[in-house]
């Protein structure tokens, strides 16, 4: 993992810290517990089998199973609200498939982990005219045509609206939606999953595993099922991307907005650039 990580997961702890523990000599407590971590960890793992950890320790510090129930139910209500106007964005559309690809993206911009601020109808305006970094959606487009069997894995919670409004726009009527077993972070679970509609036009799995990524060893069979069944797999964002980038899978797709340049350089893109990219060519060695 990059060192630079560390220091994301530190700044995310802090902020939990700021939002759900008043009592100073606890906070003193729980940063020295979390940095006892931090100096013990094992960083020759890859990054999202760390994040888990730490992201465990930080619920049981915190006493709290899911420190961004708040977070993510805010998120939700705020895409739900915008849902409307982007579906019909996307109807009036030269190309509604694009359009609804570049709305899935811009939404994984829904991150509170490493970022404390974003400003998600400007990254809307932003993704409409963008011109992708890595852009594979035409291959996309005439592949899940083609499939039989997708496999959607989901990211943040708010975000997978966006993914709600792509699916629907794809109509392809075999689509398993899977979210993280457990919460963390942000990430959706199965909840916040039935409360942005995603039932309606998929049938959602969890992967039985708690990490901010999809670590196929870790998860559990159901799960493990989907993925083998599927002959096309599109991960969003860079949890899903960390944890797959490495199986040079030609059924894999990402679909990401780069949000630090730790994962910008795997592709060799930039920070703030929009990538849809097969998984087959995907992470540079």
């Amino acid at each position: 993992m990059n060192y630079k990580c560390l220091f994301c997961f530190a700044r995310g702890f802090e902020k939990l810290l700021e939002r759900h523990i008043e009592d100073h000599n606890e906070k003193i407590r729980l940063s020295k517990q979390f940095f006892n971590l931090v100096a013990h960890a094992d960083t020759d793992r890859p990054t999202p089998y760390v994040a888990r950890d730490f992201h465990a320790l930080i619920r049981e510090s915190l006493d709290n199973t899911d420190p961004y129930k708040e977070q993510k139910t805010k998120g939700n209500q705020l895409v739900l609200s915008l849902y409307p106007d982007l579906k019909e964005k996307v109807r009036q559309a030269k190309d509604p498939f694009n359009r609804a690809l570049r709305y899935a993206i811009a939404g994984n911009i829904m991150d509170y982990g490493p970022a404390s601020h974003f400003d998600l109808e400007e990254t809307l305006r932003e993704v409409e005219q963008a011109q992708f970094a890595i852009d594979h959606a035409g291959e996309l487009k005439e592949r899940i045509a083609r499939a039989n069997d997708i496999l959607y894995i989901g990211d943040n919670a708010g975000e997978i609206v966006m993914d709600r409004l792509m699916l629907e726009t794809m109509g392809h009527p075999n689509v398993t939606f899977a979210v993280r077993g457990h919460p963390v972070i942000n990430d959706a679970t199965r909840a916040d999953a039935l409360e942005a509609g995603i039932d309606r036009v998929a049938t959602i799995i969890d992967n039985g595993y708690d990490a901010p990524s999809t670590l196929l060893d870790e998860s559990g069979e159901g799960f493990k099922r989907a993925y083998l069944k599927a002959d096309l797999i599109i991960a969003k964002g860079q949890g899903n991307f960390e944890g797959l980038m490495k199986n040079r899978d030609h059924r894999l797709w990402f679909l990401l907005m780069i949000k630090c340049q730790v994962i910008g350089d795997m592709l060799g893109v930039q920070k703030g650039d929009f990538v849809v990219s097969n998984g087959h060519h995907s992470a540079r060695e």
